[in-house]
């Protein structure tokens, strides 16, 4: 098997090890044993689980495209939430994030690496989405940024991470309009 395929073949067992198993019970030995490698391919890569877990969770959560510039904070947030809704509505996504969010409450190194690799990019994208939106006056320059960038994926993860559900459209059509009025509100 060429690398990239072994390497994707570990990812793809890595997440779903860790989907049905959890992290605390995930071993790199049963990740090996799904991929069909031996530990030596996983150990090759990766010096430890939490960097095996963290390089398979940053694979499957690439950094998200550019939230466009739809010229209204409200279409900004809509265009985010749809981008959120495609990364949390895989179910093993859905499952490994939850799980590795409670995990690292124990781990502060997986929190770290999660923080850096998962929660900066979006951070990131959030902060461009809030700048543009000051600078056309629909929110006040004296905004406080760190509570709005919880505020602006809040809902969407905690109804599909949390709760679980399946967002419709309408679902995110709300949630946008609830989401531009807490950030108007800060």
């Amino acid at each position: 098997m060429p690398r990239e395929s072994v390497t994707r073949a570990i990812h793809v067992a890595t997440l779903q090890e860790v989907a049905e198993a959890g992290y605390g019970r995930t071993s790199v030995e049963a990740v090996a044993r799904r991929a069909g490698v031996g530990k030596a391919a996983i150990y090759r890569r990766w010096p430890s689980k939490l960097e095996l877990v963290i390089a398979a969770v940053s694979r499957a959560a690439v950094r998200p495209a550019e939230v466009p510039d739809t010229g209204s904070l409200r279409g900004d947030v809509h265009a985010f939430l749809v981008g959120g809704r495609r990364l949390l509505d895989d179910p093993v996504g859905r499952r490994v994030l939850a799980d590795l969010v409670a995990e690292a409450a124990r781990v502060p190194e997986l929190d770290a690496l999660l923080t850096a690799t998962v929660g900066a990019p979006r951070r990131e994208l959030a902060s461009v989405l809030l700048e543009r939106a000051v600078a056309r006056g629909e929110l006040r320059p004296e905004l406080d940024r760190e509570l709005a960038l919880d505020v602006v994926p809040a809902a969407l993860y905690w109804r599909i991470a949390v709760r679980r559900a399946t967002l419709t459209d309408d679902d995110l059509e709300r949630l946008a309009d609830a989401t531009t009025a807490a950030l108007r509100a800060l």
